[in-house]
């Protein structure tokens, strides 16, 4: 008897126990998982496959298991999701956790941290995450890569950071960010990866770290120094000593005093209590004379700004108003006897979105500045302020009856949107008789001018490779607006080739998204440039699906390398000089069986990317069907793209390099996650 009691229950603690204990584990992931998804995906729309008693035997969206059923992998990114992540924390076998441009919020939950030890790949940029970095970021020992970038976390870097001797990847770039940068370059040696720009760090940069990194992964921070020459200032004297001057401490010994004490040692002479009455009078007239210097200086400053404004100032001197200075100046903005219910000072102040990178008023109206261009709702200006930053400022001319409280509205619409294909709306400022918007500056230009610029003899051309990059990028970032409003239908509007413009890394982003909601539809559809649907000839309207007829178009514009105008005149099979519009130019070639004829010349000068180019064609077309619910969404848009895959641009045996050169291909518009 007691042989059988012992069996069962050795049978019991070795054989039964473990199993109850996994399938309970199991349990708790796809319980933990199901909370996360009520926390953050209310209306259930977002991850409407989550469903099932197992997150691992249903394959939900973005999960992965292992063989014994536990989640190691939970990969959401550019969801929309809005809500806390702590719900995640009893995912203990997690290694990589993706939620990537969301609308996260909350802290960057210190239980995750400590209970998800097996973490690897941490990517959480572009969500709205506050609060500090909890020491427990050092809890998961074998972290390879961490990316909190594009948050609102502030407060010191913990020193528990220099904990992951393993990590090779750091980004916390675009956040607020306080006090010293610690020396990492010790502590991590397999740091090959640092950006902690645009924060709030200050003091001294260890060299160690500038050697190691480079002064670009500093900047933005305006309270940082180095001890070398560079575009880092130079550090002073101060910027080495501690924050907090040391205590002079007082001996128990009460003759001993220090020697600034107010105390007089035995047998001195005490002070004396005032000045004589020559120094009194001395200092009084030596302040009246500073006095009256600074009153001149400021008077005949006042006087050269009533005169004129800046020579370089953001409007030209054709575009001045009859006072004279910068966007028509202050005091006409401000001084107008119609009211919008704000005081003068409020007016006075520009409104930014974030605390990074503000600026005064003042310091925009007296920056250099050079006309980009004018558009159907204003002139667009790249500004160069006093600290060396550059913005662009658009300058809206028929935004003026919008109300105050209706402007601010759609401004908020426009301004909490963040996402690495979206031109970033960093400020506005509103008065009656003045708008002005002030974006993040994109240096590389726009689509339009690459695909159209500069045709003929000597002309770069554009490859493949980067035709496709950039469609994908102003894809996504078109995508991520309807995402974004899906409930509200909110449109872009106005998408064209001229609005897709690359930033520094040559990625493409869409700009001027928001704008048409300034205007009556009716008058938007009339001024704006956009690639226009059919159905707006008679219902005048925006909407998205129009929307994804104008990307169907900006498609076919890269895919022939031909402007997008109604009145051009496109060779046709049947009629020589038919003057019709590019979409149905497109449909009138191809049904011809002209395929070939379609093409852009530069691009026929490639191998082996026919099949690329037919599936590219495809995707057009099926934007640009007439009948709106026909077209695909979007997010199937970005789909297609992505499906379409494109290594590189070979050239064919017979190109010339020396007649012509190839534009070095752009980066995608992501970071590869590792």
């Amino acid at each position: 008897m007691n042989h059988v009691l012992f069996f069962l229950l050795f049978f019991f603690f070795h054989l039964v126990l473990p199993c109850l204990s996994t399938l309970s584990l199991h349990h708790n992931d796809t319980h933990a998982l199901t909370l996360f998804r009520r926390q953050t995906d209310s209306h259930g729309r977002l991850l409407s496959n989550w469903t099932g008693g197992d997150a691992c035997v249903a394959a939900w969206r973005g999960v992965a298991c292992s063989q014994n059923g536990r989640v190691t992998s939970l990969s959401l990114p550019s969801l929309n999701l809005r809500g806390p992540i702590d719900a995640l924390s009893p995912l203990s076998h997690l290694r990589l956790l993706d939620l990537h441009e969301n609308r996260l919020n909350g802290t960057v939950s210190p239980s995750l941290l400590s209970n998800c030890t097996n973490l690897k790949l941490l990517y959480l940029a572009g969500n709205d995450f506050s609060g500090h970095i909890p020491p427990e970021i050092s809890s998961p020992k074998f972290l390879l890569r961490v990316d909190l970038s594009d948050n609102n976390l502030a407060g010191d870097l913990p020193g528990e950071v220099s904990h992951l001797s393993s990590l090779l990847t750091l980004r916390l770039q675009n956040n607020a960010l306080t006090g010293r940068v610690p020396d990492l370059s010790a502590a991590m040696p397999n740091l090959t990866e640092l950006n902690l720009t645009n924060n709030e760090f200050s003091g001294h940069v260890p060299s160690s770290m500038l050697s190691k990194f480079g002064e670009e992964t500093f900047s933005g921070n305006e309270a940082l120094c180095s001890a070398s020459a560079g575009t880092l200032p130079a550090c002073s004297t101060a910027d080495n000593l501690p924050s907090h001057p040391p205590v002079q401490t007082v001996p128990s010994n009460p003759s001993r005093f220090p020697e600034t004490s107010i105390i007089a040692r035995p047998g001195t002479k005490p002070p004396r209590k005032g000045l004589s009455p020559g120094a009194i009078v001395a200092i009084v007239v030596a302040n009246l004379v500073a006095l009256l210097v600074v009153t001149s200086f400021v008077v005949a400053h006042c006087c050269a700004r009533g005169n004129g404004s800046h020579p370089n100032s953001l409007v030209g001197p054709s575009e001045k108003r009859k006072s004279g200075s910068s966007y028509g100046s202050e005091k006409k903005v401000y001084a107008s006897g119609d009211s919008d219910g704000t005081s003068g000072t409020e007016r006075s102040k520009l409104v930014f979105f974030d605390r990074r990178g503000e600026f005064e008023l003042e310091d925009l109206l007296r920056a250099s500045a050079e006309m980009l261009g004018k558009g159907s709702l204003g002139t667009v200006y790249r500004a160069v302020l006093d600290d060396g930053s550059t913005v662009a400022v658009k300058r809206l001319k028929d935004a003026n009856p919008c109300a105050r409280h209706e402007f601010e509205q759609y401004m908020d619409v426009i301004g909490k949107l963040k996402h690495p294909n979206i031109v970033k709306l960093r400020a506005y400022y509103y008065a009656k008789e003045e708008k002005l918007l002030v974006y993040d500056y994109l240096s590389n230009g726009s689509l339009h001018a690459l695909l159209h610029g500069n045709r003929g003899p000597g002309r770069i051309p554009l490859d493949w490779t980067t035709r496709v990059s950039l469609a994908l990028g102003a894809a996504r970032g078109l995508a991520r607006i309807h995402a974004e409003y899906s409930t509200a239908k909110v449109p872009h509007g106005n998408v064209k080739s001229s609005n897709v413009l690359l930033d520094k890394n040559g990625v493409a982003c869409i700009s001027d998204f928001g704008l048409s909601l300034l205007l009556n539809p009716v008058h938007a559809i009339a001024r704006l440039g956009g690639y226009r649907a059919p159905e707006q000839a008679e219902q005048k309207r925006l909407s998205q699906q129009a929307d994804v007829y104008s990307f169907g178009v900006l498609l076919l514009e890269i895919l022939t390398g031909r402007a997008p105008n109604s009145s051009s005149q496109y060779p046709s099979p049947e009629k020589q000089e038919a003057s019709v519009d590019l979409p149905n130019w497109v449909r009138s070639v191809v049904k011809e069986e002209w395929t070939a004829e379609v093409f852009d010349q530069e691009l026929l000068r490639y191998k082996n990317i026919e099949e690329e180019l037919v599936s590219m064609l495809q995707v057009g077309l099926a934007c640009v069907v007439p009948l709106p619910e026909k077209r695909p969404t979007m997010a199937e848009v970005v789909k297609m793209v992505e499906d379409i895959r494109v290594e590189q641009s070979p050239l064919g045996e017979d190109y010339d390099e020396s007649r012509n050169s190839l534009s070095p291909s752009v980066p995608t518009t992501e970071d590869g996650l590792a």
